[in-house]
């Protein structure tokens, strides 16, 4: 295992090729500023293009998963004309967007409060894991504000229909709740977390590494599109690219002689 320590985060890789963020402001709930922002942008970025990275999980020390926005941070940001507004916002909404991009799967490890650009970290995330006692709040327009940047992916978690209620009521969600409306994938109990989160890598490492970046693009291509005939044209272009794939031969390969394929070899 290996770390490297920024001001406000954590990167650690280990041997099995699993990356873990974790979030290392626990004295302010993990709340984000631009120095957190700009080092998580640096690091997802890094890691995105590490081959010896597979899996990367978002963690948070503490009490809190991330409280959303630093208090102090917004407290400059008022002060700020237009231009400054919305560089810095630029700023957070470029983190997000390699976030939710990257070609790597990812996972949330979610325990404690998840607020504001807390739960658009975990929207950003392939796959959510929280404990069953965390609790989250889209609680900006208490604040006088709005989750504008959080907003396409938390949408793309929940729908509009619930974002509708919990982009307007600011009211807190159990984990239950989370779970119901599609926030969260899988509560566990907080002793059973670790566990959980270490199936679901198993689970990820099984899979071929390039497919799995294309069943990523591919989800972001379909989504929200009719099937006419672009997208089964686009959609038909893609499964023959990956049949014909060094991976994807491979892959065939293996099933047909009842061997582990060559990225079982090398986890």
């Amino acid at each position: 295992m290996s770390e490297t320590r920024f001001e406000t985060i954590r990167v650690a890789r280990s041997s099995d090729r699993v990356a873990t963020l974790t979030l290392a402001r626990p004295e302010v709930h993990n709340a984000f500023n631009e120095v957190m922002i700009a080092e998580m942008t640096a690091a997802l970025t890094a890691l995105d293009g590490d081959s010896s990275v597979r899996v990367v999980i978002l963690d948070a020390l503490g009490k809190s998963f991330s409280a959303g926005a630093d208090l102090d941070w917004m407290r400059r940001m008022a002060a700020y004309g237009p231009a400054e507004n919305l560089a810095d916002a630029e700023g957070l909404a470029e983190m997000l967007r390699v976030l939710n991009g990257l070609s790597k799967p990812t996972i949330a490890r979610v325990h404690g409060a998840a607020f504001g650009g807390g739960v658009g970290l975990l929207a950003c995330c392939d796959i959510a894991v929280a404990v069953d006692s965390a609790v989250f709040s889209l609680s900006e327009v208490r604040l006088g504000l709005i989750p504008a940047v959080i907003s396409p992916y938390v949408i793309g978690a929940i729908g509009a229909r619930q974002a509708r209620r919990y982009f307007l009521t600011a009211e807190r969600m159990t984990a239950a709740r989370a779970l119901e409306i599609g926030l969260v994938h899988h509560l566990v109990p907080a002793d059973g977390l670790d566990a959980a989160v270490h199936g679901i890598v198993t689970a990820l490492m099984d899979g071929a590494p390039t497919a799995l970046a294309a069943a990523k693009e591919l989800i972001f291509a379909v989504a929200d599109r009719p099937a006419g005939a672009d997208v089964i044209a686009d959609t038909a272009r893609r499964i023959a690219a990956q049949r014909s794939s060094a991976e994807g031969r491979e892959g065939v390969a293996a099933f047909l002689e009842k061997r582990p394929a060559s990225w079982l070899e090398v986890r």
